[in-house]
């Protein structure tokens, strides 16, 4: 009979810490599941402020497609309403003439394009513009480099310089016709013009004439007077 309670006693023991060993597993798996509940939590809060950050971000973009079209409108009008002012002012826009095209110009078309170059220079580029225009040779007719060069010389210096009014744009192009695009077409010029054989004739020409050269200004000039140039 006590050897039974004693075996009784020692199954109760074993029965006493077993459940002890799973009560205690199941407080460290409580405990687990607590700071994952913790750390879920505060992850969610952190996505809730960034939510909220992103609505106010949209919130304040309500509406900006429809501003800024109406801030479109405004300066399309402002632009056309100062176009407007400045066409009052110069009466017509200066437009560039019609394109030659000196690989087939011949007879009377070809003598009215170069009747036009003719007068710019007198008139414009060889009073105007010193030791460059001077390098142009008296041959430079005979130059198609000469003939295209020439022609966007022209028509630039027209929209350039020939507008009652200019604005900042307007006088950074001027500058950059002068010192960039005018040299740089001015050597090719020269070059083309006092290395062939038109320059060689000119020259033994001009020496053969060296004692005559008060006469020159009674030579008669072209009847043509560049369109754009006042007299």
């Amino acid at each position: 009979m006590l050897l039974q309670i004693t075996q009784h006693a020692e199954r109760l023991a074993a029965l006493d810490e077993r459940e002890a060993g799973h009560y205690r597993d199941i407080i460290a798996r409580l405990a687990e599941l607590a700071g994952q509940l913790t750390d879920t939590s505060v992850r969610a809060e952190a996505a809730h402020a960034v939510a909220a950050r992103h609505a106010a971000v949209l919130d304040s973009l309500d509406g900006l497609d429809q501003q800024v079209a109406g801030l479109v409108g405004q300066l399309s009008g402002m632009a056309a309403a100062r176009q407007g002012d400045e066409s009052e002012q110069d009466g017509k826009s200066v437009q560039p003439g019609r394109v030659p095209r000196w690989w087939k110009l011949h007879g009377d078309e070809r003598e009215e394009a170069l009747a036009r170059l003719r007068a710019w220079i007198e008139q414009v580029y060889r009073p105007g513009y010193g030791h460059l225009s001077a390098a142009l040779g008296p041959c430079w007719e005979q130059h198609p480099l000469c003939l295209y060069g020439l022609d966007w010389l022209m028509e630039l210096w027209s929209a350039l310089y020939l507008a009652s009014s200019r604005g900042a744009p307007v006088l950074a192009s001027q500058a950059e016709w002068q010192t960039r695009l005018l040299p740089a077409l001015a050597e090719q010029m020269h070059i083309e013009t006092s290395r062939c054989q038109h320059a060689d004739a000119d020259l033994i020409r001009r020496r053969s004439t060296a004692g005559i050269r008060a006469g020159e200004n009674d030579r008669p000039r072209s009847g043509y007077r560049h369109p754009d140039v006042a007299p």
